[in-house]
C-alpha cells in the first residue's frame, strides 16, 4: 500500500484528489493540509510515502516546505502553470517531479506510483518542456556551479547524464543512442553513485548547473 498525503489550499482540488485516490486499491490518502505549516505537521504525523505538494500556499509556500522536509517522503510538486518559474528550484531542492493541476487522472496516479517506486517523474511531455525552457532561456537557469565530482564520470556517463536532462526515459535514450536499455540503466546508476545524487531529478539539476551538453532529441 502506497501512503499518500496532499497539501493544497484549494478545497475543490483536495476533494477531487481524495475521490480519485480512494478508488485505487494500492493507494491510501493518509491526510490533507491546506497550507505549508499544515503540510509539515502532516508529514511529521503520518510519514507518507509520497506528498503531493502545491508550490503556492498560504503561511509557507511549497518550496520552503520542501527545504524543511527530512526523511524518506518523496515529493511531487503541483503547479497551476506549465512554465512555472519555481519548477527548476523545486527539483534542485529535492522534489522527485512535478505535475500541473490539470493533469489527466491517469497521469497523476502513474506519477504517484512511479515516485513511490523510487524513480523520478521526468518523462511526461510537460516536464520535458519546462526543463528545456529552464535550460535554454537566458537568466532562467540557476548560476552555473560545476559538481565537484563531475570529473569522476566517464565520457559516456557524462553523455548519458546529458540525455537524462532531456526528460527522456531509459528506453527512449537507448533508442536514440542505438544501445540497449540495460546499458543506459547501468550508466545512469553509476552516475547516481559517483555524483551522490538521490534520483534522476538531481541528475537533471547537475547537468544544467555543470553546463553539460544537453542533446536535442
Amino acid at each position: 500500500m502506497i501512503r499518500v498525503a496532499l497539501a493544497d489550499d484549494q478545497a475543490l482540488l483536495r476533494l477531487a484528489m481524495r475521490t480519485l485516490l480512494s478508488c485505487e486499491p494500492d493507494l491510501e490518502l493518509v491526510g490533507e493540509a491546506e497550507d505549508g505549516i499544515g503540510a509539515l505537521d502532516l508529514v511529521a504525523a503520518h510519514r507518507p510515502d509520497v506528498l503531493l505538494l502545491d508550490i503556492r500556499m498560504p503561511r509557507m509556500d511549497g518550496l520552503e516546505v520542501l527545504r524543511r522536509l527530512d526523511g524518506p517522503t518523496r515529493v511531487i510538486m503541483l503547479t497551476t502553470f506549465e512554465l512555472d518559474e519555481y519548477v527548476f528550484e523545486a527539483l534542485r531542492a529535492g522534489a522527485s517531479g512535478f505535475l500541473t493541476k490539470d493533469a489527466e487522472p491517469a497521469e497523476l496516479l502513474r506519477a504517484v506510483r512511479v515516485v513511490a517506486a523510487g524513480d523520478s517523474l521526468l518523462s511526461p511531455t510537460v516536464t520535458r518542456r519546462v526543463i528545456e525552457r529552464f535550460g535554454a532561456t537566458p537568466g532562467a537557469a540557476p548560476l552555473q556551479r560545476v559538481h565537484p565530482d563531475l570529473h569522476l564520470l566517464t565520457e559516456r556517463e557524462r553523455e548519458i547524464v546529458g540525455w537524462v536532462a532531456t526528460g527522456l526515459s531509459n528506453d527512449e535514450i537507448a533508442a536514440s543512442l542505438v544501445v540497449s536499455p540495460a546499458t543506459v540503466r547501468t550508466h545512469v546508476s553509476r552516475a547516481l553513485i559517483k555524483l551522490h545524487a538521490r534520483d534522476r531529478a538531481q541528475l537533471v539539476v547537475i547537468a544544467y548547473q555543470s553546463n553539460l551538453p544537453i542533446p536535442h532529441p
